[in-house]
């Protein structure tokens, strides 16, 4: 037909058919004329469509800079990409070459390395046994999630079920340290009633002194595989997509709860714990679509061990003349009876527990400094017994943002510092406070102070601890039983 290019099974029919055939005939049956029989018959047809032409339809826009230019730094620069050597040119070389032919460019290079080009590393699939390989990642969410309008900057730690896709997280708010390492490995094998042989992490320093390619796990670490019995593997430093069966499923974590909080129309939570439940929350969405493979995934893990194992460093330091000890770039209030003594410090990933002399004696909410900064954890409780003796102190304390513990009395602290003299206003402020430890009513102390402040009437302390301190002592009841006189003869008796 005319128009149309002749095809080599078109002329494969032709030939089949001319056998026995006319060439009218087996013309007719391949779909072609006659005249293209004749023509295919004495070797004069027509290329089919896709030969390729062995001359050019236009002039080469590369000619003049494709061998002298391109090719040298194609080759002395494997990694250039075409968009940097197309810069080069029309930075440099513009009255040489057209520089409308981008796209001629980077056919020509992409074709010149199919040819000639480095390898190129290959990805091998893998087959995933069940219970064989658990692995694990933090992964940092910029989700801008905030609590009670603060911004919460945190990270996830995710842990996985390779070969079923059960998936573990929780919210971690300090680095990649090994407590939060193992406090998440432990939940982890908790929350799936078992352990896998073989547990892949990257090259965390949690982990792994990354000094040599071998034999270089850290004592803790060792000791946390040893008491799971479970092997510590990693990847290869720089090449990620060895724990691409995480980091793939990173980014559909991250992106199932940018979509949540989107449906729910707020970034903004009370309180962390409820963040928390929401993260769980989605994770639990996830684990329920692969219910029956985790099932069968879990008959294949490890009993886990009767014990947890270690998920804290100790530390042992000596409480300062601030009544203060400073740990990771942070600085903790302790009650004021310990100054001068040392104590142990067990540092967990969400909160740190004192010991004095074998004896736990407290616990603190962790506090995390942000990087290239310190940071404070301060309970006016712990100093206010020492302050109250000399309140003219807190005017120029160091910790003096920090000794206030919410914004009510940092209200307050701002108006009596503006409408009283400076002994007055420092007197008032740590007398509340010392009334608000000890009638154990600091939000109503705060809340009640702030009030009649607004109101015009700032009420004085008297006032405050008629109101808030309980001074009437109930009397005990006695019962006196009172004896017959009789009794009293048998006595002389």
């Amino acid at each position: 037909m005319s128009g149309k290019h002749t095809t080599e099974q078109q002329v494969g029919l032709y030939m089949t058919n001319r056998k026995t055939q006319t060439q009218k005939v087996s013309a007719a049956r391949a779909g072609f004329s006659e005249r293209t029989g004749r023509r295919i018959e004495k070797k004069e047809f027509q290329p089919t469509k896709g030969q390729k032409r062995a001359w050019r339809t236009r002039t080469d826009p590369l000619e003049a800079v494709w061998e002298p230019i391109v090719l040298p730094l194609l080759r002395s620069i494997p990694k250039i990409t075409a968009v940097g050597i197309f810069d080069q040119l029309c930075a440099n070389y513009s009255d040489l070459f057209d520089t409308r032919s981008r796209r001629t460019l980077e056919r020509r290079i992409n074709h010149w390395r199919q040819l000639h080009g480095p390898e190129k590393e290959a990805v091998f699939l893998q087959e995933h046994i069940p219970g064989e390989l658990g692995i694990t990642d933090f992964t940092v969410f910029n989700g801008e999630v905030t609590i009670s309008g603060i911004p919460l900057p945190h990270r996830l730690f995710h842990y996985r079920l390779v070969a079923s896709g059960w998936a573990f997280g929780q919210v971690v708010y300090g680095g990649e340290s090994f407590s939060a390492l193992a406090t998440g490995l432990q939940q982890a094998f908790r929350a799936s009633n078992g352990v896998p042989n073989y547990l892949r992490t990257d090259s965390l320093s949690a982990a792994f002194k990354n000094e040599r390619e071998r034999d270089d796990y850290t004592l803790r670490y060792t000791e946390f595989c040893r008491h799971y019995n479970v092997t510590g593997t990693r990847n290869n430093r720089g090449v990620a997509h060895e724990n691409g069966a995480i980091e793939s499923p990173n980014g559909h974590l991250k992106s199932q709860l940018r979509q949540a909080l989107r449906i729910r129309g707020s970034n903004d939570f009370a309180t962390r714990n409820d963040y928390e439940q929401f993260v769980q929350e989605i994770i639990k969405r996830r684990n329920d679509r692969k219910i029956d493979q985790f099932k069968s995934e879990q008959r294949q893990l490890q009993p886990l061990p009767v014990y947890d194992s270690v998920n804290y460093t100790e530390h042992v330091l000596r409480v300062s003349s601030t009544s203060t000890i400073s740990i990771k770039r942070v600085t903790y209030s302790v009650p004021s009876r310990l100054i001068k003594n040392r104590v142990l410090v067990r540092l967990f990933d969400a909160h740190l527990e004192l010991f004095c002399c074998g004896t736990h004696t407290l616990t603190l909410e962790r506090v995390f400094a942000p990087k290239g900064r310190r940071g404070r954890n301060i309970d006016y409780k712990h100093i206010i017994g020492s302050l109250v003796k000399k309140p003219r102190a807190f005017r120029y304390s160091i910790l003096r943002e920090d000794i206030l513990p919410t914004e009510d009395y940092r209200a307050i602290w701002t108006h009596v510092d503006q409408n009283l003299p400076a002994d007055n206003a420092c007197i008032y402020i740590v007398r509340l406070l010392h009334l608000a430890k000890n009638a154990d009513c600091e939000a109503a102390l705060g809340r009640y102070v702030l009030s009649q402040i607004h109101s015009g009437a700032m009420p004085s302390i008297i006032q405050c601890e008629d109101r808030f301190l309980n001074k009437n002592v109930r009397r005990p009841e006695l019962l006196v039983h009172q004896h017959a006189l009789s009794d009293y003869q048998s006595l002389l008796m």
